[in-house]
């Protein structure tokens, strides 16, 4: 199973794409799509919306796993998330994935134990799991491979409990 992560943000969207195989988990590809703060909201969220679809395009996942937003004291922020959210929710589904949704806590508590851990304590978790040589150099792509990551662990978990209850 092939899966897209992202973290979504209208200046930095940050994308990952994993490889899964019964226990054996792979690093395929991850970056950011970035856009110039100076650009119109709408001009942002379309470039957004083309630039993810070059990538499911170009690597072709089997489904996608988007981090949602946070609700924070700057309610601006968390508008501008949502937006983001739901563009690459769109450019999944136009492009026929299945989309999960999963929040930061429960992505960070999958990947390092702690629902609290800091950016940089998950980017290391990532890069000990998928047996990179060292974390990858955006923090945005970080947290898309951790929600690939936390989607997989989900995946194999609900596997668990359903061979049990058979």
């Amino acid at each position: 199973m092939r899966i897209l992560g992202i973290d979504p943000g209208t200046r930095h969207l940050g994308y990952g794409i994993i490889d899964s195989s019964g226990p054996e988990t792979t690093f395929v590809s991850c970056g950011v799509i970035n856009c110039r703060e100076a650009l119109a909201m709408t001009d942002r969220l379309v470039r957004l919306y083309e630039e993810l679809g070059k990538v499911i395009r170009e690597f072709r996942p089997d489904c996608a796993a988007v981090e949602s937003p946070f609700f924070s004291e700057n309610a601006r922020s968390a508008m501008a998330i949502g937006k983001a959210q739901a563009v690459a929710i769109l450019a999944a589904a136009n492009a026929g994935l299945s989309v999960f949704e999963y929040p930061p806590a429960k992505i960070k508590a999958r990947i390092s134990g702690f629902g609290a851990s800091a950016k940089d304590q998950v980017a290391r978790m990532v890069a000990l799991q998928l047996g990179m040589t060292e974390a990858p150099a955006s923090a945005d792509a970080a947290d898309a491979l951790a929600c690939a990551l936390c989607h997989i662990q989900e995946v194999q978990t609900a596997a668990v409990f359903e061979r049990r209850s058979d």
